[in-house]
């Protein structure tokens, strides 16, 4: 009995702590590279989404503009990309400021030809061959991938977690702690687990600045970082 096999294009998806894939396009902004943004020692948030004109997504990209200050102050710049035309893209994006009176103060590639979407692993035929998913990516002034998001098209983001997540990995690398479960700014860090049995002796002896639950388990607070 023969079995009809569909063929399956993968693309593989960037990982966490490589580099990020650089790119050259055509964008709101005009010819745009990733690189001229992680050189000038920005973070980039790269998000794409389905399709320009869509409910979610005009929700989205409604949030994503008044919350820009936002990741402005954290050196963050915001970059959008689907698979549709700079004249779409335009023409969406005054649509949104008609109705909703925001600015959209980011670029939007116009990934026509997918180099950006394939680069990055946003296209999955199982869902679409002709749309992007909900893909987030966090890439730090070295050009690494810090950190990946996608979500369902039927799902629309929550940019105060996309907020939150900037928030741990600018205090983690700051104070080479990690941060706990719901961290917020201002709660106290997890401090590295010991790598001796003599330090895990130590640790749980306590100390005046430790949060001791256990050897491996220590928070601490760390001072709040300067406006």
């Amino acid at each position: 009995m023969s079995t009809d096999t569909a063929a399956v294009s993968i693309t593989r998806i960037p990982r966490i702590n490589e580099p990020a894939p650089d790119f050259q396009a055509k964008s709101t902004h005009g010819m745009i590279r990733l690189s001229d943004y992680t050189s000038k020692g920005k973070w980039v948030l790269l998000f794409s989404h389905p399709a320009d004109f869509t409910p979610v997504c005009t929700t989205e990209f409604v949030e994503f503009a008044r919350h820009n200050a936002e990741f402005e102050k954290r050196n963050v710049q915001l970059v959008g990309n689907s698979i549709d035309s700079v004249y779409s893209h335009i023409a969406w994006v005054r649509n949104i400021e008609s109705h909703f009176k925001v600015k959209i103060p980011f670029p939007v590639i116009a990934d026509l030809d997918q180099k950006v979407a394939r680069a990055f692993g946003m296209v999955h035929e199982a869902v679409s061959d002709t749309a992007t998913v909900r893909a987030v990516f966090f890439i730090d002034p070295k050009h690494v991938i810090r950190a990946l998001l996608y979500y369902p098209l039927s799902l629309g983001r929550n940019i105060d977690e996309l907020l939150r997540a900037v928030d741990a990995m600018q205090t983690a690398d700051a104070n080479a702690c990690a941060t706990p479960a719901n961290w917020r700014v201002g709660d106290a860090v997890i401090v590295p687990a010991p790598i001796t049995q003599a330090d895990a002796e130590k640790r749980a002896a306590g100390g005046a600045d430790l949060e001791v639950t256990d050897w491996y388990l220590t928070r601490k607070k760390i001072a709040a970082a300067a406006d």
